[in-house]
């Protein structure tokens, strides 16, 4: 591992990459814990605010412009804030299993997704964590989203026999 590349980024890229990896650590405590209680919600109301600075700062992100000064990976922006509103929306109303859907949904979506292109070879988090192999990272998170879908796709298919 070598933190020089994320060192040497902009300060939009290092808040960016802190709030994302934050967002990656706590959200199972919270999303995949049985308990729902104050560690629940405490740590849920952190990744919370972790998503939507990670969501946020990606928008002043603008190395690979494709539409303006956007790319393809800045749609999970308004996926960010669509999710938490649905997310809290559903809480409030009393509709935990929707709340938990749209919860876990978002982080496998949104950080499984971003992760991904996070760690496409060239670009600063796969310089960091895989310098010397730079195919490794983008092949192991491609290997477990794939390993993600078919897993939820069994689980599907066992739901509706």
């Amino acid at each position: 591992m070598n933190l020089d590349p994320l060192l040497q980024a902009s300060p939009v890229i290092q808040v960016h990459a802190a709030a994302a990896i934050l967002a990656m650590i706590l959200g199972p405590l919270s999303i995949f814990r049985r308990r729902r209680d104050r560690l629940h919600k405490i740590t849920g109301y952190v990744w919370i605010s972790a998503m939507l600075v990670a969501a946020t700062s990606a928008l002043f992100i603008t190395e690979l412009r494709l539409v303006g000064r956007f790319s393809p990976i800045h749609l999970l922006t308004p996926l960010v804030y669509w999710s938490i509103w649905r997310a809290i929306t559903f809480v409030r109303a009393g509709n935990i299993v929707g709340h938990c859907g749209v919860m876990k949904s978002l982080y496998i979506q949104a950080l499984g997704i971003a992760g991904l292109f996070t760690l496409v070879p060239g670009r600063i988090m796969s310089d960091v964590l895989f310098s010397s192999a730079p195919w490794l990272g983008f092949s192991v998170v491609s290997g477990l989203m794939v390993l993600a879908y078919v897993r939820a796709l069994f689980n599907r298919r066992s739901n509706v026999a």
